[in-house]
């Protein structure tokens, strides 16, 4: 983690950490709904709340950015 933390330094990008237990890839980025149904083996979901479809995998990054930013 010290190497990413001093690339950030030396481009001027900031370094943000969250939580190695946050949950990523359940919770959707658009209204924040848990799927608690889904599996690893799921690669693309829709939200039973609100209809948005998901890649697995761009939704957690979606969601651990909103979680840097909000810590």
């Amino acid at each position: 983690m010290q190497s990413l933390k001093f690339k950030c330094a030396k481009h001027a990008k900031t370094f943000l950490k969250i939580g190695q237990w946050t949950t990523t890839t359940k919770p959707c980025s658009h209204c924040g709904h848990t799927n608690k149904t889904l599996t690893l083996s799921d690669r693309h979901w829709i939200c039973p709340k609100c209809d948005t479809e998901h890649d697995r995998d761009i939704n957690a990054a979606i969601n651990i950015k909103q979680a840097s930013l909000a810590a």
